[in-house]
């Protein structure tokens, strides 16, 4: 079998990030299904999930059996002290073991050309990793727009297109969709501020806020975007696309795995 039949019989091994929370007297490590039915549904993956375990997870074993890496949303913010701010007036929870966890793995998966996507809070925890800042309240960061959703909406409307985005000329993205501009959904408080070094903005909203990263240098695909592909992807084909992209990029890393491990 060559390698490009292979990569289209293999089904790769998706790491997909959990979130710490508290409850009943007990930790636990979760993640919302949309992102597990996406990795199954429209990336063609096998979902495992990553706890939030920080320095006990030996990262480079972990990676090493893996085909790619897809960094969740979620509802806590990035600790500030991982990008050098003080902590301002926050509305949301935090997650520091995520965060241990998450900015550990970016960087070694990057740099073992392991595939990764990242969403909402993965795009900030991309760019945190990579040495950028974050706008801790978007909202009142003078000439930039409330992305925040309308919590008194049923989740389905929260969760809906509501702004386009800008595709920038040049990148990973504008070539996966049939327009330079496209809807998407606004569910995040947080969003970047100073670039990392190395980056490059994919798009950006009507206010100026960058939408969309992707990571030039990295050997796979390795980009990450501020809203929330997995839902609605039955009814959006850019974001079907977008989440198939990184599918086929696992796929090929996974048939390159195996015909290297015999």
């Amino acid at each position: 079998m060559n390698q490009t039949s292979a990569s289209q019989s293999y089904k790769p091994l998706i790491g997909v990030t959990a979130e710490r929370k508290f409850a009943h007297d007990y930790y636990w490590h979760q993640v919302e299904e949309h992102y597990l039915t996406a990795t199954v549904d429209a990336i063609g993956g096998v979902p495992v999930i990553i706890p939030a375990l920080a320095n006990r997870l030996d990262i480079p074993a972990l990676l090493h059996h893996l085909d790619g890496l897809l960094l969740t949303g979620g509802a806590s913010n990035i600790e500030p002290h991982f990008y050098g701010r003080a902590s301002e007036q926050d509305d949301c929870g935090r997650d520091p073991e995520r965060d241990a966890t998450t900015l550990a793995l970016i960087p070694a998966a990057i740099a073992m050309g392991l595939p990764v996507f990242g969403i909402c809070r993965g795009l900030q925890e991309m760019n945190v990793a990579l040495g950028g800042t974050l706008h801790q309240r978007v909202h009142v960061v003078p000439g930039k727009n409330d992305h925040r959703e309308d919590e008194s909406q049923p989740v389905e409307q929260q969760y809906a297109p509501v702004h386009a985005v800008a595709l920038q000329p040049g990148g990973v993205l504008v070539g996966l969709a049939a327009a330079r501009e496209v809807m998407v959904n606004s569910v995040h408080g947080q969003g970047i501020d100073q670039l990392a070094p190395g980056l490059r903005i994919e798009a950006l909203a009507p206010d100026g806020l960058i939408e969309a990263i992707s990571v030039p240098s990295a050997a796979s695909f390795a980009c990450a975007v501020q809203w929330h592909p997995e839902w609605y992807r039955q009814d959006t084909p850019f974001w079907r696309e977008l989440l198939a992209a990184f599918g086929a990029d696992c796929r090929r890393y996974a048939a390159a795995r195996h015909a290297h491990n015999g």
